[in-house]
């Protein structure tokens, strides 16, 4: 039963009539993981995974169908380095690839204190006894450090893997850098926008965002085709061991922030970490492990921590009307309603 029905996938069936069907019971486990790989492959033409169209399609898939179930991690906590040689000292990239930059002694030691404190998140003060990670890192060689030294707070047991993904890498300055060029070149930065800027021979963080975006795609096929995670009895918590930017940039995406909303956040500490935890309506929030005034102290805005406290507590599926702030951010004198004739209130008074 699983060739036909995915062939209706590759056929372009509306994929909610599918869920409607009977023929849907009659497969196998490996045949619904057939069905998600599809999902994803059809995304170049369709519709891509990250919408919530094509989230909802899984959830529902998993409602209408226990033998489908969407397991999603408790945590995704992320974290940027330690200190680098180039946080010190600028003149360092002159002579060494950006990639190629190491921590200093205190950038190692603020990896080994941020695993211990990753592990007392993850492990609930030790009362979670299920607990597992799975670690994400940046191929350069300071976020390779920063995880080696973060390793030294997990018994192996508890490490379900680890994997270099190049696209949550820095992002790029260009090659070597002139010190007094980069001066002149990040000042000329903050006055045009940290978000659209390009560097010369290099990237923007909109350029960035694309490639997280691309990055998510990845981390959500690891989550439906349960590459991470074959336990059902631990409890899985992601890991992504990155840079300053890109981790601004990974929760921009996810959570759905504007251009304006980026550029408030200041950048994060070497191995401050932000901790995204799975409320009890299935909605990621960063106000279960952190508190309101760390999220303002960051730079986080009234209706962005408004969002967050949503997101706690919430059900998917109500955020538009249970945040309607959000509309009021890009509309001006939104009526609440219309009449019975699809007039809005008062157009057709004389």
């Amino acid at each position: 039963m699983d060739f036909p029905f995915s062939l209706f996938f590759l056929l372009g069936i509306d994929r909610f009539w599918l869920l409607e069907t009977s023929f849907i019971n009659n497969l196998t486990p490996l045949g619904y993981k057939f069905v998600i790989l599809l999902l994803y492959l059809s995304s170049s033409s369709n519709f891509k995974p990250l919408e919530e169209e094509n989230f909802d399609i899984v959830e529902e898939m998993s409602r209408r169908h226990p033998k489908f179930e969407r397991r999603l991690p408790k945590r995704i906590i992320l974290m940027r380095h330690g200190e680098s040689q180039g946080n010190l000292d600028m003149s360092a990239y002159t002579t060494t690839p950006d990639y190629r930059i190491p921590l200093t002694p205190l950038g190692a030691e603020q990896a080994r204190a941020a695993g211990r404190g990753i592990r007392e998140a993850v492990s609930e003060g030790g009362r979670a006894p299920g607990w597992k990670v799975y670690f994400y890192v940046s191929p350069y060689e300071r976020t390779r450090s920063t995880l080696r030294e973060i390793g030294r707070a997990f018994p192996k047991e508890r490490i379900l893997g680890v994997r270099e993904e190049c696209r949550i890498r820095e992002q790029d300055f260009g090659n070597f850098q002139v010190e007094e060029r980069m001066k002149v070149i990040k000042e000329t930065r903050q006055r045009f926008g940290r978000f659209f800027f390009r560097f010369p021979e290099g990237e923007s963080a909109a350029d960035v965002f694309d490639r997280v975006a691309s990055f998510m795609e990845s981390l959500w096929r690891d989550i439906d085709m349960k590459r991470i995670d074959q336990d059902e009895n631990s409890e899985t918590n992601l890991v992504i061991v990155s840079h300053g930017l890109t981790t601004r940039v990974f929760l921009m995406k996810w959570f759905k922030w504007t251009v304006d909303q980026f550029e408030r956040l200041n950048n994060l500490e070497n191995c401050e970490f932000r901790v995204m935890q799975l409320g009890p309506g299935g909605e990621y929030s960063l106000l279960i492990h952190h508190t309101q005034e760390e999220l303002e102290r960051w730079g986080m805005s009234p209706e962005m921590i408004a969002d967050q406290q949503w997101r706690a507590t919430a059900n998917r599926g109500t955020w538009n009307e249970d945040c309607s702030w959000y509309l009021t951010s890009f509309f001006d004198g939104l009526e609440d309603s219309e009449d019975p004739d699809g007039e809005r209130n008062g157009e057709n008074e004389l």
